[in-house]
């Protein structure tokens, strides 16, 4: 009764657009979900998303759902989940992320899905880890376990925003660790981010990831930014 009595003075509004949400809708209205620019990278071998680690880490298969492009809603959705506390819209992008996995033969074999960790600086700031939250919204569809512990975040690195491909590599190629490698041994794994452009961040996941000998790994991001 609480939620519906503040509903009624505060309406929950699309983070695009900012209109009144109907009751069916969540997070953005349908017009703005009309506009979401899927890839369907699920579907294509040798798709961008896995070009980006050829020759760099040994990838499975790797996917994502949505474009990243300047003022769309995308950017809303992603912004506010990442600044404006909406953990809940992790779940959501994550889920949508999952229902294209189910669809894809490459991903039928997943053992466990490995979410990249926040530094511990990061997450007392922010106060959750949004690839926890996409990694549930995928768990929801695929029913595999979620390894938290698998990866740390062991330094705390500038933000890559602004940063050149180089520049990005150099950022993070030191600051992960691998700390459960029984629980990825053997395994198929599917590492999960938010965006992947240059692919740095995912790429030095990975090669602590292989030290643990998974029988391989893939990846999915909510979206992929050229």
């Amino acid at each position: 009764m609480l939620k519906d009595f503040i509903a009624l003075i505060y309406p929950p509004c699309c983070v695009s657009c900012n209109v009144v949400l109907h009751p069916h809708e969540k997070h953005i209205c349908l017009a703005c979900f009309m506009k979401l620019p899927k890839t369907m990278f699920h579907t294509q071998v040798n798709n961008p998303v896995e070009r980006v680690f050829w020759g760099k880490v040994p990838i499975k298969a790797a996917t994502s759902h949505l474009f990243f492009t300047k003022n769309t809603p995308t950017q809303s959705l992603l912004h506010t989940l990442k600044y404006q506390n909406q953990p809940e819209i992790g779940f959501y992008l994550g889920s949508m992320l999952g229902e294209e996995i189910t669809k894809s033969n490459r991903f039928n074999h997943v053992d466990c899905i490995v979410p990249v960790p926040l530094h511990k600086r990061k997450l007392n700031k922010r106060g959750y880890n949004q690839c926890h939250y996409i990694a549930n919204g995928i768990q929801s569809k695929i029913d595999k376990e979620i390894v938290e512990n698998a990866l740390v975040r062991s330094s705390f690195n500038k933000s890559q925003t602004k940063m050149n491909r180089f520049s990005r590599w150099l950022n993070v190629e030191t600051i992960f660790e691998l700390k459960a490698s029984d629980s990825i041994e053997n395994k198929h794994v599917l590492l999960i981010d938010d965006v992947v452009t240059t692919g740095s961040t995912l790429e030095a996941c990975s090669k602590q990831l292989l030290k643990g000998n998974p029988a391989s790994i893939s990846i999915a991001t909510v979206a992929y930014s050229a």
